[in-house]
Formats: C-alpha cells, structure tokens, sequence
C-alpha cells in the first residue's frame, strides 16, 4: 500500500510501511496491528487516564507528549488538568476506545504512560514500586528487588501484582481501595521501599542518588501523585520494541524483557489477560506502614538538599586546598 493510506473504524493511517524508528524491527504497521490485537486488555489500563504518551517522529528524537495537538480530531476523548509545575492546563488524551489507540498509533506514540488517577479524581488506584538495576546489573537484581517487595508486603497482609517494565526493570502495582489519599500512598510507598530494603541492604537500596547505590538494585518509591508509569502492555520505544508484561511471581526467574515484544506478545497471550487475572482485589492501606512512610523524607527533596551539601563540601575542600 506504500504511501497510500487505509482505514480502520474511519481513522485515517499513514505511512505504515515506515519503520518505527531506528533499530526498531518493526513498522508503523506492526504497531497498529499490535494495538487493535490487544485494544481489548490495553483499554482497560488506560481507560479515563489523562495519558502522557512518547512519540518518535522521523528524523527526530523521542519525546513525552502530554498536551494534545490542535489538529487532535473532535471525537478524541479528553480531560482538561491543571498542572501546577507548569501553571498552566494541559489537555490529555484518554484512550477509552479503539478509535483513539488506532490515532495514537497513527501518530507514532509507541510508548504509553496513564496516570496513576482517573480523570477528576484525586485518588491514586494503586501503590507502584519500580525495582531499578543497577547500570551493569541485569534483569535478575530486579526481580531479586521485587520479591523483597513481595515480602514485605505480605508481612503486613498486603499483595501485588508484577510486570515487566519493557526496559531493565520491574514494576509491583498493589490495587488500593477507593479514597486512598495522595499523601499517604506516596509514604505507604516510601514505607515499603525502606522495609524491603531492610530485608536485604546488600542487595536493595533506596538511595535516590545514583553514585549512593553500589550496584544495588534501586527501590524507586517516587512512582506517585503526578507522576506516570509505562502501562502493562505498553509498547517501549527501544530496539526491537519490547512490551510492558505481566508475569506471574513464579515465573519471574524464568524470561528476561525482551521475550515480550511487539511481535510476540500477541501470539504469547492467545486470549488470555494475564495481569487483569493476576491483579489481586482492591486493599486499604496498613495504617502503621502509612504512619511510617511519614517519617520518611521525600527523596526528591533530600537529594536535592544533599546535592547541595555535597557541592559545599567539595568547594570548601577546594578553596582550602
């Protein structure tokens, strides 16, 4: 078809024998594809998200895009959020249909970032830890991360379900209760970050700052609030395009990211939705792990104040020298 365009469910798409984007392995047109083949188990992640999405345009570098472009035909979904670090109102996308994933895609948004809140609501649906390793360390510190998670979790009755990030990562996504506040799923979070890593300091760490970490595997707890987290299924903009997956807890020693492609996730999942089934029930959050999380600083904050020590240090250490 070349050039020539087609249709699905009216939405216009272009170019789709274009490949993706440099080293990718796949075309425009396998993305599509991949979206209509699983609309059905992606929707419903992303359903009345405001949704951040990473486009990569040719020629150009990626970028995370958060307002919708003027030309974003009338029948796009959307909700209108006040960002406060910008001052301004950014108008977002929500994919509720598959009319919208198919534009998305037309508009070479591979990467797929909902928000940890439903439109107009202010209440975060889930707890997320990101296990992170370390630079030269592989996918297997991660999962080591996570079932530190997993302990300490379930040491105070509390469960989770896991996926691969689609990059080095893993990520432990607990559903919460409805109402759970903004401030105390932030420190639930740091709560359970620091509990996993007293279970093992030798192989997990929350130290913000990357030099503080000694190739230990990072628990990010800043996954909060505002923030946003790649999507279970989401595609990931990197070579070979591998996919967000979920994966059961014993089967984590089992793959490595890049079993979970584009190409393959499909065929991988015949009809099956692995992490609506595997997403334990809605739970409230344990009042002594909040109460804890509040003790903790916000890391941001005390790696910037401790940015700042550290560069002091080092110009006195100078200026006496």
């Amino acid at each position: 078809m070349g050039c020539m365009g087609e249709e699905r469910d009216g939405v216009p798409l272009t170019n789709l024998d274009q490949e993706l984007f440099g080293g990718a392995g796949a075309t425009k047109r396998d993305l599509v594809d991949y979206l209509d083949a699983m609309a059905g188990r992606f929707l419903p992640v992303l359903r009345d998200r405001p949704l951040s999405v990473i486009r990569v345009l040719r020629g150009q570098d990626r970028f995370m895009q958060k307002n919708l472009p003027k030309y974003t035909p009338d029948w796009v979904p959307r909700a209108t959020v006040w960002a406060e670090s910008s001052h301004r109102e950014v108008t977002y996308p929500l994919a509720n249909d598959r009319r919208t994933l198919y534009w998305l895609g037309n508009q070479r948004a591979v990467e797929y970032h909902p928000a940890l809140m439903t439109a107009g609501s202010t209440h975060p649906t889930h707890l997320i830890m990101d296990l992170d390793p370390p630079e030269d360390g592989g996918f297997g510190l991660a999962v080591a991360g996570a079932r530190l998670v997993r302990q300490a979790l379930a040491d105070i009755g509390m469960s989770g379900a896991v996926k691969t990030s689609g990059a080095k990562g893993v990520h432990v996504f607990v559903p919460l209760a409805e109402g759970a506040a903004v401030e105390d799923v932030a420190a639930a979070q740091r709560a359970v970050a620091a509990r996993a890593e007293r279970l093992d300091p030798e192989l997990a760490t929350t130290a913000f700052i990357r030099e503080d970490r000694h190739g230990r595997v990072f628990l990010d707890a800043t996954r909060a609030g505002g923030a946003t987290v790649a999507a279970a299924y989401s595609p990931r903009a990197r070579p070979g395009v591998p996919v967000s997956f979920p994966v059961g807890w014993d089967d984590l020693d089992r793959v490595t990211p890049a079993d979970f492609t584009l190409h393959t996730v499909p065929g991988l999942l015949g009809d099956r939705d692995p992490w609506a089934a595997g997403m334990p029930a809605p739970q409230t959050l344990d009042p002594g792990l909040v109460a804890e999380g509040h003790t903790i600083p916000v890391a941001r904050v005390q790696a910037m104040h401790e940015g700042k020590r550290r560069a002091r240090a080092r110009r006195e250490a100078a200026g006496e020298g």
